[in-house]
């Protein structure tokens, strides 16, 4: 773990983003070595390394981690990828409360955990005449890029291929649909590049919530 700790550091030192990607991705091929990776990537960016918080977010989602957390509580698998949205944004948003004191995976699971609860809630307490039930993270995060201007400074900093889908999504108001055949991605991969900007904008502007710490 040590050695895998300082290959990562070294890369994510270079200010490369294709080259730590690169380390990461060999980093992170054996058997075992995704998890070994995701907490060595959680302690640069808890400390406030953009480029190791944005890699740990693709790892996140692309090897659906939260994913399985969500399905082992939810059967809906609409509800499981918006819990998972909502996770993603959590966890960009509170990560400078990870101390390291527990695993990552153990932290993140704690994440997935409360805002799936925080879903039932919603979904509990809706009665059918109210027509606004309270915003999930993910759907507050899509308003405030749509009205405020710090938000909108902070996204044209966004790597491209996440500002783009981003802004027609939430900006434009755009759907995904639209989106997707504007740039000529599928919807799945809009969605997944929406997530992630979103969560990486919540890293700068939304402040932790409660229940997101250690």
């Amino acid at each position: 773990m040590e050695e895998l700790q300082r290959r990562l550091d070294a890369a994510l030192a270079s200010g490369d983003p294709t080259h730590a990607r690169r380390v990461v991705n060999e980093l992170g091929s054996g058997a075992g070595d995704a998890a070994q990776v995701l907490e060595a990537l959680a302690t640069p960016a808890a400390t406030g390394d953009a480029l190791a918080l944005e890699i740990l977010l693709e790892r996140l989602d692309e090897g659906r981690v939260l994913h399985r957390f969500i399905s082992g509580l939810l059967l809906d698998e609409a509800a499981i990828d918006d819990v998972a949205q909502d996770t993603l944004i959590t966890i960009a948003g509170s990560i400078a409360s990870f101390t390291g004191r527990s695993k990552f995976t153990t932290w993140a699971h704690r994440v997935a955990k409360n805002r799936t609860v925080d879903h039932l809630r919603r979904q509990r307490d809706t009665a059918p005449l109210q027509e606004d039930p309270e915003l999930g993270p993910a759907q507050r995060m899509s308003s405030m890029i749509a009205t405020r201007v710090s938000v909108q400074n902070a996204l044209a900093q966004l790597p491209e291929k996440y500002r783009e889908p981003v802004t027609l999504r939430d900006v434009e108001g755009q759907t995904y649909q639209e989106v997707a055949e504007g740039l000529e991605l599928s919807v799945g991969t809009v969605k997944s590049q929406v997530s992630r900007g979103r969560a990486m904008l919540a890293a700068t502007l939304a402040p932790p919530r409660a229940g997101g710490g250690e």
